[in-house]
C-alpha cells in the first residue's frame, strides 16, 4: 500500500510518499530476472524493439498495481498474459508507410538474402495469428497455455495456429514453388 502525506504550505499543495508498497523487492527481483524472456516474446509480437520495450514497459506498470493479488511463487503466467493482452488490444498499429532516405537503392534487395524471410511472413499474419505462432512454437507453450494467456478457447487457439500455418506455407516469402502449385 502506498501512503502519501499531503500538506499545504503557503497555498501550495505538496505530496510525498512516506510508505512504500509490501512486495516491492519482489516485483523488482522479477522484473530484473524475467524481463529479458519478457522483452523477447514483446519483440517477436510486435517486430519492433521500441514498441516491445513499451510493452514490456507497460505489462509491467499494470502489473506493478495488481502485485499484492499476484501469486509470489509464479507471478510470470499472469505478467505474461498482461503482455499478450496489452499487445492485442494496443491502438496503435504499425507503420507501414514511406521511410525516408538519403540516396535510392537502385533494385529491390532480393528475397533471402538477409535471412528474415519467416519473420517477415509472421509480421504480416493477423495480431492473434501472430501472437498464436509465437506462443506455441517459440515460447513453446502447449495449446492450453496458449488458450489461458489469450482469454480464449483452446478450439480458437487450434483453428487460429491451422489458419496462421495456411497463410505461412502460402507466403511467397518462405514458399517454394512446389508450395504455391495447386493440385489437379
Amino acid at each position: 500500500m502506498v501512503l502519501q502525506d499531503v500538506s499545504i504550505d503557503d497555498g501550495v499543495l505538496a505530496t510525498g510518499v512516506t510508505a512504500v508498497r509490501d512486495g516491492t523487492e519482489t516485483f523488482d527481483r522479477f522484473v530484473a530476472v524475467r524481463s529479458r524472456a519478457l522483452l523477447r516474446t514483446a519483440y517477436l509480437l510486435t517486430r519492433d524493439h521500441a514498441l516491445a520495450e513499451d510493452l514490456v514497459q507497460t505489462a509491467l506498470a499494470k502489473a506493478w498495481f495488481h502485485w499484492s493479488r499476484i501469486r509470489e511463487d509464479n507471478p510470470e503466467p499472469y505478467v505474461r498474459r498482461i503482455l499478450v493482452t496489452t499487445y492485442a488490444s494496443w491502438w496503435r498499429r504499425r507503420w507501414n508507410g514511406e521511410i525516408p532516405t538519403e540516396d535510392l537503392p537502385d533494385a529491390p534487395t532480393p528475397s533471402g538474402e538477409d535471412g528474415l524471410d519467416l519473420w517477415d511472413a509472421i509480421g504480416r499474419l493477423p495480431r492473434r495469428q501472430r501472437a498464436v505462432v509465437v506462443l506455441r512454437f517459440y515460447e513453446d507453450l502447449t495449446e492450453a497455455e496458449t488458450a489461458r494467456l489469450m482469454g480464449s478457447s483452446v478450439g480458437t487457439v487450434k483453428s487460429q495456429t491451422a489458419k496462421a500455418l495456411a497463410k505461412l506455407r502460402l507466403d511467397p516469402a518462405i514458399a517454394t514453388p512446389a508450395d504455391l502449385e495447386t493440385p489437379r
